[in-house]
């Protein structure tokens, strides 16, 4: 309950939207106890061994603190020692090469052949993480580019992905090649998207941070078809990445703007800013004409809510959001 709009929204966030302070911390120590035990993999000397610099980067919305309750996935990316293995561009990814003296990698390359196999990659992942403590279960996920670790103590799932980071390019740029879910690789580099966020929310006054997060919890909500996650956060980069957008330090002040963006831009092609995925807006024509009308209604009620706080009638503002955001938001209570 609340009794100013302000309040209402703080509690909302805290309580509803983003993650529980205590479990976001639980997380970040059981990744790094996990990532300890990954480390060890190698100890028999049949796994394959893992970069030398750096073993492992963070990616997903947990990663760019992005990601909203509940807290039901991390994503890590593991990276292995290329052992001078080479790329070959093929049409929508590339094949893996391996030299004849990287004996590991070449057990897992298609019969007959020097092509290494994501899918033979992610099954070794998946045989050796039997044994990390209190293993629960470990499946390959269903689109064959990573593998899901339960553990028993903790109510989120690990979504593991091998990759390799390639050699730097004549501009000193690198990337990383994972699995594609058909046996080759595709590039990706989780670093692009943790840094502009980072980078779009140090120029505004408000946490984009927040925004991506209660629209997050906007479009998850059953009155529209759902945007996916990563699809909606690059959506509202650009919108704060604009020059002439200012914001306000308040999240609720701005969601007018956000619901008039997503309704102008939802039919609109939005193509990845790492440069790898093409268009991410893959909805079809009827979701997106579902999200624009909701957007468009949402819209309208949100400037409706902010008049009525404007004219000193914090209930009814109230209620107004509860109609945009559910039964989980705050009413209103002297």
């Amino acid at each position: 309950m609340a009794t100013t709009v302000y309040n209402a929204f703080n509690t909302f966030m805290k309580d509803i939207v983003r993650l529980d302070d205590e479990r976001n911390s639980v997380a970040k120590k059981s990744k790094n106890n996990l990532l300890t035990e990954i480390q060890k993999f190698p100890s028999d000397g049949k796994f394959l061994d893992f970069y030398t610099e750096y073993m492992s980067i963070d990616y997903g919305s947990f990663s760019r603190k992005t990601k909203i309750r509940p807290l039901d996935d991390i994503d890590l990316m593991i990276v292995l020692h290329a052992q001078g293995n080479w790329r070959e561009e093929i049409v929508g990814g590339y094949r893996i090469r391996v030299r004849q003296e990287a004996n590991k990698q070449l057990t897992l390359c298609n019969p007959g052949t020097d092509v290494l196999n994501s899918i033979k990659v992610i099954n070794k992942f998946k045989e050796y993480l039997a044994n990390v403590p209190s293993y629960k279960k470990a499946d390959i996920k269903r689109n064959q580019e990573a593998v899901t670790l339960e553990l028993n103590s903790y109510e989120w799932v690990y979504d593991i992905v091998p990759c390799f980071q390639t050699a730097p390019d004549n501009f000193g740029t690198t990337f990383f090649l994972i699995p594609d879910g058909s046996g080759n690789w595709k590039a990706t580099d989780p670093r692009i998207d943790k840094n502009r966020t980072l980078n779009i929310n140090s120029k505004q006054q408000v946490s984009v941070h927040d925004i991506i997060r209660i629209m997050k919890y906007w479009t998850k909500r059953p009155t529209a078809s759902t945007m996916g996650s990563y699809f909606l956060e690059c959506m509202i980069l650009n919108y704060y990445d604009t020059a002439n957008v200012n914001s306000s330090t308040y999240v609720y002040k701005e969601l007018p703007n956000l619901f008039a963006y997503v309704y102008h831009q939802i039919h609109k092609s939005l193509n990845d800013p790492k440069g790898f995925q093409g268009d991410l807006n893959t909805l079809t024509w009827s979701e997106r004409n579902s999200i624009q009308e909701r957007a468009k209604l949402d819209y309208n009620r949100s400037k409706e809510a902010l008049d009525f706080e404007t004219n000193g009638k914090p209930k009814e503002s109230i209620e107004k959001w509860g109609e945009i955001f559910g039964s989980e938001f705050p009413t209103y209570n002297i």
